[in-house]
């Protein structure tokens, strides 16, 4: 009996051994997988933030990227078209509707490639916006837009033919007031003290060379026209500026409103259905005015001759297409106000170039003039660095905040 209960008690003392040593062994294996998994995590709670930081920086650069290239452009193409318009005038060009057609009629050079890309993005457009306009609203949408587009480019058209160029591009900087007084009404504008700054440095830049024009009319021989003519291309050309403005406008709220989406797609047919429309409008007008049975003596009478003549109706199409195309991808990137401020900085440029190509006098109020018009662009821009610089501050704080409920659950 002794002999048994000692072999019973050897039997309960190695199975209580082997018991503990089992349990050790999973409390090592628990350990050791929850110190994994705290690592991991504390690793990904670390990656994270950084990773999302990095990526929007490098999206904040790219896109800057692309409003320099956009902006760049709408300098370039904007004071070439103006010259070439002027050009055209200047060496025998007598037709208005033919000076509107070629700020309109140049978009079928995009035509090879919305044709190829359109079935493609449009079937992810429309899987990613389903809430798509109804073919009547984008109809009443796109005619609506390209007939104050035709008005406002014959107006535009009237201005250059009445006024010398610098005159005439000068003006054109009230355009920018005009979008703002717009977008503040349907785009819900704020002005900050940097924007005000932007437009009253502008608006007053306009104003002091107009006025300069004005007065110096009648020592230039360039610039000779008459009391009529010059107040009939101001109030056109004020006029025009005022459509741009609503143009620029109401395209923004087309694209937040109607089209809920501001893709590539979206922007080319914004570009190529209305101007189809407000082509189709120039050529009943050229016909309709009897100004089409001119074009052949026109070209033939025409002073760099028929060649020229034809060269430089084609590049000034295709300049005012690579220019609107330039006006969307602001309005898309930032907004219109912005697309219109870079618009207004070819301001002091087109008067330069005047000079050297037409022979316009440079005044000393012009210098003065292009400083404040330079330093109301860069006001405006600053203040885009400001709204982006908060936004991305507000990403990053979101960004962060999911790490902190983790790291308290580990600890």
């Amino acid at each position: 009996m002794g002999e048994t209960q000692e072999v019973q008690h050897s039997h309960e003392t190695s199975f209580t051994i082997h018991m503990g040593e089992s349990q050790e062994v999973q409390l090592s294996k628990i350990e050791a997988n929850g110190a994994q998994e705290t690592n991991s995590l504390e690793g990904n709670n670390f990656r994270g933030p950084m990773n999302e930081t990095m990526k929007s920086k490098k999206k904040l650069y790219y896109r800057w990227f692309r409003i320099a290239i956009h902006s760049a452009l709408v300098l370039v193409t904007s004071s070439a078209a103006v010259l070439l318009g002027r050009l055209y005038y200047e060496k025998g060009g007598k037709s208005k509707w033919m000076g509107t057609l070629v700020q309109l009629g140049g978009f079928p050079i995009l035509l090879p490639y919305y044709l190829i890309t359109a079935p493609k993005n449009l079937t992810t457009n429309n899987s990613s916006h389903p809430n798509q306009p109804s073919a009547s609203m984008l109809a009443f949408v796109y005619v609506s837009i390209g007939l104050l587009l035709a008005l406002d480019c014959y107006l535009y058209s009237v201005g250059l033919w009445y006024l010398p160029v610098s005159t005439y591009s000068l003006i054109c900087s009230s355009q920018l007031a005009f979008n703002a007084l717009f977008s503040y009404f349907l785009n819900s504008l704020k002005f900050t003290p940097y924007i005000v700054n932007s437009l009253i440095l502008l608006t007053i830049s306009s104003t002091l060379l107009v006025f300069q024009n004005e007065s110096s009319s009648d020592d230039s021989d360039s610039t000779q026209i008459s009391k009529k003519k010059y107040v009939i291309g101001f109030i056109c050309t004020v006029g025009a500026s005022a459509g741009y403005g609503l143009w620029l406008s109401l395209t923004q709220l087309v694209f937040k409103k109607v089209m809920k989406g501001e893709t590539f797609q979206v922007v080319m047919d914004m570009i190529i259905y209305t101007s189809l429309v407000a082509t189709c409008v120039t050529v009943v007008g050229l016909f309709a005015s009897g100004e089409w049975n001119g074009l052949t003596n026109e070209m033939n009478e025409y002073e760099l001759g028929k060649a020229s003549y034809v060269l430089n109706l084609t590049f000034t199409a295709t300049l005012w297409q690579l220019f609107t195309i330039s006006c969307f991808g602001l309005i898309r990137e930032v907004s219109s106000l912005f697309s219109n401020a870079i618009s207004a900085l070819g301001v002091p440029i087109v008067p330069i170039l005047a000079v050297i190509f037409f022979h316009d006098k440079m005044h000393g109020i012009k210098a003065i003039s292009m400083v404040l018009a330079i330093w109301g662009i860069i006001s405006y821009v600053y203040q885009q660095y400001i709204d982006d610089t908060t936004s991305e501050n507000t990403v990053n704080s979101h960004v962060a905040k999911p790490s902190v409920p983790e790291e308290e659950v580990h600890r």
